[in-house]
């Protein structure tokens, strides 16, 4: 056998059957995890309790949510309550952030070692499922709370005007990943 030849059998390189399926398992579910975990953070780009998603109502700008009031003719005792319900839900997300940048460095340095322990990597993953979930809740109660301030029609014109962003920033995401895509040769 020539010495320069490199071994073909590819089992020598690498784990196990089992064990390999459960390391790419357990690294595509965390680099998902991270990946989602930021998406959906507020400073992310878009999901729940991002900039502009679901629930989102204007709460990490002043400027966007005194819009938003402008445009369902809040009063200015709807206008106070609703103002300090968004500075109480953006000082917890705030917290809620900080945990995710924490859990996000966390995966960074568990991939970085040597040996990905598998066992870690779950744990992690179940930790970032957990803090996305805190974020959806609090931005859910931030909601809730606002419904109980609004009227029905102040929340059907907020819904509408919602939705109609939600199209707008669609239809710009379309035309962006058109622009994106590499020219026919």
């Amino acid at each position: 056998m020539n010495t320069l030849t490199a071994p073909t059998n590819n089992r020598t390189r690498f784990a196990p059957g089992p064990m390999r399926a459960l390391i790419l398992t357990a690294l595509i579910a965390l680099a998902a995890g991270a990946a989602q975990t930021a998406h959906a953070m507020p400073g992310g780009h878009g999901g729940v309790g991002g900039p502009g998603g679901p629930g989102h109502m204007g709460m990490g700008n002043p400027e966007r949510l005194d819009r938003m009031l402008d445009s369902i003719n809040a009063t200015g005792e709807q206008r106070a309550q609703i103002k300090q319900m968004a500075a109480a839900a953006r000082t917890d997300m705030q917290a809620i952030r900080q945990q995710g940048k924490a859990l996000h460095q966390q995966s960074q340095t568990l991939f970085a070692q040597p040996t990905v322990d598998a066992r870690a990597a779950e744990t992690l993953r179940q930790q970032m499922l957990a803090q996305r979930d805190q974020a959806s809740k609090r931005m859910l109660q931030m909601r809730l709370d606002m419904s109980r301030v609004l009227t029905a029609q102040q929340r059907q014109q907020l819904t509408e005007r919602m939705g109609k962003r939600q199209a707008m920033m669609e239809r710009h995401r379309s035309e962006r990943d058109t622009l994106d895509k590499p020219a026919p040769r």
